[in-house]
């Protein structure tokens, strides 16, 4: 059965489907036909430049003196005035140690050289006397030169007993303290001189054939802005058969802020590339897409690259551009593809 409106009714419904009709192609129609603004910017031309490239390879900023100092003998630290940081000069007491054994043996032996010397100078009386023969003489004699041997062999071990700065530096660690037992040959503290340093890195084996003794390279250090020039000074002639690299040291210049244990880095030169190199301001980073505009009939162009590195205030294109292009380096953040652009 068919529904039949009023006559009113029906006219309103037919009125309201003509006029929403007309507003949606009224408004698709703005929204197609609104032309882009045109653009003011500045352009330069990608130009295909040669540079060096490198490779950087970590290190670790280290004294070129330095030392551990041990214990010569055993005994218990009775003094140690030293803490981690402080500055010492050559001589000064590093710890003292408990030697109350070596003291015994040094009391000991000068005792029998006393008696030895006494003896032999009985035996040097007699023998002018010609009461003793010269060879007996020569046996008292060599009694006390063996006494007299035992007591500096003593008088040096208690030596040991005093730990002291073998040059001016800095305690760079502090392994033991008052009241440990120190057998011989344990470290008391690492000693290193803050005015002479170097870089110690480990270089791969395919980048060292780049490396000369001698030779200047150029270093980065993470609390300098910029790169200082080091100096080869030691490459190890093997590679460790663990890591498979080779342990090279460069001599750093004296620059204030570059401190003991600081990370760096060393630049080795492995060949020259030629690559389209554009200003920084030319690249727009959108999400994760890079791009650049090019300009041509007097719209910007989109093209997606892919960047390299960053030398200077340019940076390197890999792929998208051709040398000789126009590239939009002014105003390049806010335009579009297909806008018109007039140039400054």
């Amino acid at each position: 059965m068919k529904t039949i409106l009023p006559p009113a009714l029906a006219a309103a419904l037919a009125a309201a489907v003509l006029l929403l009709a007309g507003c949606g192609k009224h408004e698709r129609g703005t929204a197609a036909d609104t032309p882009l603004p045109v653009a003011t910017v500045r352009v330069a031309r990608i130009e295909a430049k040669t540079y060096t490239a490198t490779e950087e390879v970590v290190g670790t900023v280290r004294a070129k003196l330095r030392a551990s100092l041990e214990a010569r003998i055993s005994g218990r630290i009775l003094e140690m005035p030293v803490v981690a940081g402080q500055a010492v000069k050559e001589g000064d007491l590093i710890a003292s140690l408990d030697a109350r054994e070596v003291q015994a043996r040094l009391d000991q032996a000068k005792a029998v050289r006393d008696q030895a010397e006494r003896d032999r100078s009985r035996y040097e009386a007699l023998l002018k006397e010609k009461t003793i023969s010269q060879a007996e003489f020569d046996a008292a004699d060599s009694r006390f030169r063996v006494a007299d041997a035992s007591v500096k062999e003593a008088e040096a071990m208690m030596g040991y007993a005093k730990v002291t700065a073998p040059f001016t530096g800095v305690i760079s660690r502090k392994l033991v303290d008052v009241g440990d037992l120190t057998p011989p040959g344990r470290a008391l503290v690492e000693l290193e001189d803050p005015k002479a340093l170097r870089l110690e890195t480990d270089v791969p084996e395919a980048l060292i054939d780049r490396i000369q003794l001698g030779a200047k390279m150029k270093v980065k250090i993470s609390s300098l802005q910029g790169d200082l020039e080091a100096v080869v000074s030691e490459a190890a002639p093997a590679a460790d058969p663990n890591s498979r690299t080779f342990r090279v040291k460069l001599d750093l210049p004296t620059v204030p802020g570059v401190r003991l244990g600081q990370f760096g880095r060393v630049v080795v030169p492995v060949g020259e590339t030629t690559t389209p190199r554009v200003p920084v301001s030319a690249l727009v980073q959108r999400g994760q897409m890079e791009m650049v505009f090019v300009v041509a009939d007097q719209k910007a162009q989109m093209r997606l690259v892919k960047s390299g590195k960053r030398i200077g205030n340019e940076i390197e294109l890999v792929s998208g551009v051709i040398p000789g292009e126009p590239v939009v380096i002014e105003g390049a953040a806010t335009l579009l593809d297909g806008q018109p652009v007039q140039l400054k």
